[in-house]
């Protein structure tokens, strides 16, 4: 069974996206990738950006945030991953097959995404107001490993 689904909504960098996939692939993690993309996903710009596992990968891609959320299992566990969030990734109780869902790099989530989905926010907590945020892909090793380590996923 999957560990994590890890998902992307409209990612931007493909470097970012590249290492978020080595990292589902290092983690037995499904990787969402929701449109538009900031990048093409063929061979050429695969292979341009060393992205020669992703073959491998466990990759589904969403024609649109709306579709993405749509699919969603009925009861699924999902948090929302952002820097204006309240509760902290350590205040947040992850399960086997948690949705972890991350905004573009720019902007974050969708401020209508944030609506719907209030409930389950979590941040990454941050000690020094200067720092806006952290890089996409060190966000998602973060999360994803804070989560690995409460369900207790491992080789």
């Amino acid at each position: 069974m999957t560990a994590l689904n890890i998902v992307l909504i409209e990612p931007e960098i493909p470097q970012n996206t590249g290492t978020i996939g080595r990292l589902c692939l290092a983690t037995h993690s499904r990787l969402h990738l929701v449109k538009p993309l900031g990048f093409e996903l063929d061979a050429h710009h695969l292979k341009r950006a060393g992205l020669d596992y992703w073959e491998h990968l466990d990759v589904t891609l969403h024609e649109s945030s709306e579709e993405f959320l749509k699919s969603l299992p009925e009861n699924a566990a999902i948090s929302l991953i952002e820097t204006r969030a309240g509760p902290t990734i350590y205040e947040t109780k992850f399960v086997q097959g948690h949705y972890l869902i991350f905004g573009k790099e720019t902007t974050g989530l969708a401020d209508w995404i944030l609506q719907q989905k209030s409930a389950h926010l979590a941040r990454i907590p941050m000690w020094d107001a200067r720092v806006r945020s952290l890089n996409l892909s060190n966000a998602v090793s973060i999360v994803a490993y804070e989560a690995l380590r409460q369900i207790n996923y491992g080789p």
